[in-house]
């Protein structure tokens, strides 16, 4: 389960006075399921919304954070708009679509509800592949409502995007990819919980986003990778990871992973290992993951299999594993740790249903000079 020490440093510790623009998640027939996993992310963390309830009719009910399968986050699931707005004594600030389905598209379903939202004065943000500033209805309905349409997705227009220049080995600091052998795997939340647990550490560690749910959470740097064109990729996530490092002057720089390497559809993982040359990696496997989340006729690869191809295809070196233990016991997840660190020889762990210092643990061991950095009371 995850700590209650944990949620308090994710949810409040970064904003104790909470001046976050509160939200209504969308994410029907989909929270806690793949295809919700930005809504998932979102309750489970975010520096830029106060997540006030949760729209899944399936759910009614339950607490999002239990329906996680972790600890009460205090976030009603509701069945519908109408319930999410009766449940709050104030008018959100926006309705966030909470779905990323593999088509990146609305229903009709989904689209009433949007157009319902900006009916009610509600702001709309959304990760989809079609903008809503480029659909005439829900424009017109926003610019009659005066409220906003924030599409996360929108790269920059295309005479502003950047080249690669090699200008990332300049970068001086530890750089570290979370990589993974699926898609919709966890490579994003281990992110997030590896680089709070690093500067809880007293390792100074930024974490650069590379896909929609990490920039609504509110990284600071980042490009949602699968919205720009493949000649600028590389080169605007180099810029992204420059910012990070001039920015910040961090110890440690966290670099999401999109898909994974070896996937028959998806090419992030290639941007990211070229653009950020990371010097490690830890890649994120889900051991009861018998076919890829998208694509049930494609096997998983082997984490072996997904390691050496990362190491030759990046020229770097993984880590450690970080498990997402879907559809597995607390028992089974013991098993498997135990068994990669013979089978693999290296240290793996569950980051949500163990303490995150374990990550840290893998970080250090790689990298020693970072463990003068630490206080000395967790040296």
């Amino acid at each position: 389960m995850l700590p209650g020490s944990l949620r308090a440093i994710l949810d409040c510790a970064a904003h104790p006075a909470d001046d976050r623009q509160s939200a209504i998640v969308y994410c029907e027939g989909n929270f806690a399921r793949i295809d919700g996993k930005t809504a998932n992310g979102l309750v489970r963390s975010s520096e830029r919304y106060r997540i006030l309830s949760v729209i899944d009719s399936t759910l009614t009910g339950e607490d999002a954070g239990i329906a996680l399968g972790e600890a009460a986050a205090g976030i009603p699931i509701v069945a519908d708009l109408t319930a999410a707005l009766a449940a709050t004594d104030d008018l959100p600030d926006v309705l966030i679509f909470g779905l990323a389905p593999l088509s990146g598209l609305m229903s009709e379903a989904d689209r009433a509800v949007v157009l319902a939202a900006v009916a009610a004065g509600i702001g709309v943000v959304s990760g989809l592949h079609e903008f809503l500033a480029d659909d005439p209805e829900i424009s017109a309905a926003a610019l009659a409502s005066g409220v906003s349409l924030h599409d996360i997705r929108r790269p920059r227009p295309t005479k502003h995007l950047r080249m690669f220049d090699g200008a990332i080995d300049s970068v001086d600091c530890v750089r570290i990819a979370v990589l993974g052998t699926d898609g919709a795997i966890g490579k994003r939340t281990t992110s997030t919980l590896l680089t709070q647990a690093l500067n809880d550490a007293g390792i100074h560690t930024v974490m650069v986003g590379t896909g929609q749910t990490g920039l609504m959470q509110g990284a600071a740097y980042g490009v949602a990778l699968d919205a720009i064109p493949a000649q600028f990729g590389v080169g605007e996530l180099e810029g992204a990871v420059l910012a990070a490092y001039e920015g910040e002057h961090p110890d440690v720089i966290v670099i999401e992973g999109q898909g994974a390497l070896s996937h028959p559809a998806y090419l992030s993982s290639t941007v990211v290992l070229r653009a950020s040359r990371p010097q490690a990696v830890i890649m994120q496997h889900a051991p009861a993951r018998r076919m890829l989340s998208d694509y049930p006729a494609v096997r998983m690869p082997s984490p072996l299999s997904e390691i050496k191809l990362i190491e030759l295809f990046g020229k770097t070196t993984v880590i450690g594993l970080a498990i997402n233990h879907e559809d597995m016991s607390e028992a089974e997840v013991t098993a498997a740790i135990a068994r990669y660190k013979v089978e693999l020889g290296l240290p793996a762990t569950d980051a949500l249903w163990h303490d995150p210092s374990a990550l840290v643990g893998m970080v250090t061991a790689a990298f020693p000079a970072l463990q003068a950095r630490q206080p000395l009371a967790m040296a």
